[in-house]
């Protein structure tokens, strides 16, 4: 019979996703940046041929894919600085512009979602997506209140459940303008409105758009 040692890893890799055993995300972000610098370096070849609206196509064949791919799991990770610097170079590149330029007007502008603002759209997607996995407050107790149709937010001191897209979720839901919310149980219906609402806005991050008031 083989002694077969088993070497204790610190990550590992699953459906393209690199998971350490801290849930950090480290490892997976460098190799995104590393997919987002060749990235960057083509639009800078090819941007002088093309024009705005090509550029704008393949952005969204290229680098949208690399940017959205789990990303309501690695996306509130504090790791995201550099993710968010090679995101607003490619927009800068694409535009023309100066680094000195608001990257916020040219995001609105060409209707692409920021690293943060893309997250926030991936997570409430898979919110609305599965509702049979929350409670909403109605559920909870029978008070008639204004926030009865929010989802329950579960008492948990955990950080890391607290940074995952189930709890995270239930946040960035419940923040919502009611008339987008209202819109939850339509997909077709809720999509447009939320990707206008964070177009709109653009927010740079989580904490920008729990602050942001609607009064």
């Amino acid at each position: 019979m083989l002694n077969n040692q088993i070497t204790n890893s610190t990550n590992t890799k699953f459906l393209g996703l690199t998971i350490e055993e801290t849930l950090s995300w480290k490892c997976h972000i460098n190799q995104i940046l590393l997919r987002l610098s060749l990235a960057c370096y083509a639009i800078k070849v090819i941007t002088p041929l093309m024009s705005e609206d090509t550029l704008k196509m393949i952005y969204y064949s290229y680098v949208h894919s690399i940017i959205t791919y789990g990303i309501i799991f690695w996306g509130n990770s504090p790791h995201n600085t550099d993710t968010s610097k090679i995101q607003k170079r490619i927009i800068w590149i694409m535009t023309k512009s100066r680094s000195r330029d608001s990257c916020r007007q040219l995001f609105k502008r060409l209707e692409i979602l920021p690293l943060q603002s893309q997250y926030i759209f991936s997570v409430l997607l898979f919110v609305v997506k599965n509702k049979d996995l929350y409670s909403t407050n109605q559920e909870i107790h029978n008070i008639n209140t204004r926030s009865n149709i929010n989802l329950h937010l579960p008492v948990c001191n955990l950080t890391l459940f607290q940074k995952g897209a189930y709890f995270s979720g239930i946040k960035l839901f419940n923040h919502l303008p009611p008339r987008i919310k209202s819109l939850s149980n339509e997909i077709k219906l809720f999509k447009p409105a939320l990707k206008r609402f964070l177009n709109t806005h653009s927010f740079y991050s989580v904490d920008e758009y729990l602050e942001h008031s609607y009064n």
